[in-house]
Order: C-alpha cells, then sequence, then structure tokens
C-alpha cells in the first residue's frame, strides 16, 4: 500500500527532472559539436536572404525563422559561455574588451543581465511583431513600433542607471568569441596519450601533467609565432578592471547618452504621428531624427574634449569602437523616410535594374529587389538600436 501511494510522487519527480535531464544532453550536445552548431546557425541566416518574394506571404516566414535562429543562438551563446568557464584558466580565450565588459556586468548584477537580455529579444523579435501588426493595418503597425521603442528605450535608461552613468554598448550582451576546437577537445574524455613522446603528438593536443592534472598551453606551429607572442602582450586595457573600460559620463555627457536613447521613440512617434494625417513622406520626422543623434554624437565629443585628459585621443579602445559604431549608425539614416523614398530607393531600383539579365548579378538584382519591399513597407529593417 506505501509503495502504491509512493509510485505517483516518483513518476512525477521523474516527470520534472525530465527537463533538466534533456537540457544536460542537449548542452554537450552543443559543446562537443561547437564548430558544426555555428556553421547551421550561418547557413540557416544565409537562407533568409534569399527567401523573401519567393512566395505568398514569405516575408513573415523569412523573419519568422531568422527571428527563431537569432534567439536559438543567444540561447546557445549562454551554454557555450559556461562551457568556456567550465576550462582550465590556461585553455580559456582572452576576451576582448566587449566581452570583459559586458560578462563583468552580467556576473555581478542579475538586473543588468535581465534588461540586455530583454533588449536583445526585443530587438531580435521586432520587425516579426511589426509584420504581424501590420496585417491590422497601419494604425496597428505604428502602435507596436511605438511600444517596442519605449521599451526598449526604457531599458536602456535603467541600464544607463545601473552601470553609474557609463555610455551602453550594442549589444549589452557578451557577443560569441570562443574557438570551437577548444571546446570540443575539452568535450571529449579522450586523454592524450601520455606515453608517446611530444613529436609523434599532434600541436593541436594539450599535454596534461600526470601529477597535479594541469594542462600545458599548446605551443604554436614554427611560422605562426610572431602572431602568438603578439597575441599575449598585454595592453594598458588589458590591466585595467572591467569597470574602468567606460568612462562615466555626467552633465552634458550624459545628457548626450540620454538624448541617443530616446532619438528612436522621438523619431517612431513623429512617423507615426504623420502617417495618420497621411504624410508618411514628411521630411519632418526625419529631420528631427537626424538632428537628435547628430547632436548627441556632438555633445558627446565636447564634454569628451573638456572633461578627458587628452580628449577624443584618452578614449579606451571599446570607447573608440562604440563611438564608431554610432558613426556607421548615422549613415543608416539614408536609408529611412523622407530621404530613402526621395533619394535611396530610386538609385536602389536603378542599381536593381541594371544587374538584370547579366549572369551571376542577376541573382544579386533580384534579392535587392525583394529587400527593397522590406525597406519600403517597413520601419525596424533599418533600425539601428
Amino acid at each position: 500500500m506505501q509503495q502504491a501511494l509512493r509510485q505517483p510522487g516518483r513518476v512525477a519527480a521523474d516527470l520534472l527532472a525530465l527537463p533538466s535531464k534533456y537540457g544536460k544532453l542537449y548542452e554537450e550536445f552543443i559543446v562537443s559539436n561547437a564548430s558544426s552548431i555555428g556553421s547551421i546557425e550561418s547557413a540557416l541566416r544565409s537562407l533568409t536572404y534569399i527567401v523573401p518574394g519567393r512566395f505568398r506571404d514569405a516575408e513573415i516566414a523569412s523573419e519568422s525563422l531568422h527571428s527563431g535562429v537569432q534567439l536559438l543562438s543567444l540561447y546557445h551563446n549562454s551554454l557555450l559561455a559556461r562551457a568556456v568557464a567550465r576550462l582550465p584558466k590556461a585553455q580559456q580565450p582572452h576576451p576582448s574588451p566587449h566581452n570583459r565588459y559586458t560578462q563583468y556586468w552580467t556576473k555581478n548584477s542579475s538586473a543588468y543581465r535581465r534588461l540586455a537580455l530583454t533588449v536583445q529579444v526585443i530587438q531580435y523579435t521586432e520587425l516579426l511583431c511589426e509584420m504581424a501588426a501590420k496585417r491590422r493595418g497601419e494604425a496597428a503597425r505604428w502602435r507596436v513600433v511605438t511600444i517596442l521603442e519605449s521599451l526598449k528605450a526604457l531599458c536602456r535608461l535603467l541600464l544607463l542607471r545601473l552601470t553609474n552613468s557609463r555610455p551602453l554598448l550594442s549589444p549589452p550582451l557578451p557577443e560569441r568569441e570562443i574557438d570551437p576546437s577548444t571546446l570540443e577537445d575539452g568535450a571529449s574524455n579522450n586523454p592524450p596519450d601520455i606515453a608517446s613522446p611530444p613529436s609523434e603528438r599532434s600541436e593541436e593536443t594539450q599535454w596534461t601533467m600526470p601529477r597535479t592534472g594541469l594542462s600545458l598551453p599548446t605551443l604554436p606551429s614554427s611560422g605562426d609565432i610572431s602572431s602568438y607572442l603578439l597575441s599575449k602582450v598585454l595592453t594598458a586595457d588589458d590591466v585595467k578592471p572591467p569597470k574602468a573600460l567606460l568612462h562615466r559620463v555626467s552633465g552634458l555627457g550624459e545628457f548626450a547618452e540620454v538624448l541617443y536613447i530616446l532619438r528612436p521613440v522621438v523619431y517612431a512617434f513623429a512617423m507615426a504621428h504623420y502617417a495618420r494625417r497621411g504624410k508618411s513622406a514628411a521630411w519632418q520626422p526625419w529631420l528631427l531624427g537626424v538632428a537628435m543623434e547628430y547632436g548627441a554624437r556632438q555633445l558627446a565629443k565636447r564634454d569628451v574634449a573638456d572633461r578627458r585628459a587628452g580628449g577624443l585621443r584618452g578614449l579606451t579602445a571599446l570607447e573608440k569602437d562604440e563611438l564608431k559604431k554610432r558613426g556607421w549608425g548615422l549613415a543608416w539614416w539614408a536609408m529611412r523616410g523622407a530621404f530613402y523614398e526621395q533619394y535611396t530607393s530610386r538609385w536602389i531600383h536603378g542599381v536593381s535594374s541594371s544587374l538584370k539579365g547579366k549572369p551571376l548579378l542577376d541573382m544579386v538584382g533580384g534579392i535587392i529587389e525583394d529587400y527593397e519591399f522590406l525597406w519600403d513597407q517597413y520601419y525596424f529593417p533599418t533600425a539601428t538600436i
């Protein structure tokens, strides 16, 4: 009788253990096949570039696939990061400044991790949400666009506060910077042949010391010694604590950062306002958005020149990279609003037309034409943050 009463509880416990069991198996599979997983993800992303325009509702199918791959890739990043953390220190790759900074905040602040993850998930699914909303009409589409931009801006403002007024990075989460062979070698349970002499072991095999269990780092090939030594050289940023890779901003610099964060919200609301009035090609939203983004950039540079020793030359490598990304972001204004409709779309259409009838180039022209539909009809394909 007691055994019969215990049986349902045991079954329930087994059922609850299934997700963690299969999750562990999936993690082991991803880690042991890291190089193949990356190739599959790349192939699926490439497929989304040629699907638009091929059949009815192709853009929905393409964007659903793209969003799914991006979200799955985000999950794979977390699995691979955990696997790297379990490797011996000698085998762990040296992270880039971006990853050092974002890893610090994600490990030390659960609020930062959740907010940054929210921003990433919204960015990966925002176009799909816009496509679904467009089926209900233009008013619904612009309502979704403004809500999503407002949510992202709110998360970024909270991130700005959590990091003590340090400029935000894009993306706010660590990126995948892992050598798949390192993980696959670590995941395999085949220890190196200690009895064999070093000349008979492959260059990729790491030798494990029998007494301590520590692994000696792999020596480079004779033709790669210079690059190997250069990779071991420490720079000034390498010895700084992660928080010091981005300086805090205040006053004019903080205002510039807030202006940069709020720019997409203001632009989206302005576009929605003029769309309701039947003036979707009006220049006012475009001029307002460009002025805010350019103004935020100039104010930030002026603040650095006034407050930082050495001015722009005193920026860290991470700050220079982020400033360069935002500079390239300004170029995307050529693909938005009235400027795109009046100038860029005509130029793109002329290029795609000139490629027609030419071997191989005709396929490129067809892909450009298919993407013209997305640029013409949707807001998020040209969004930068």
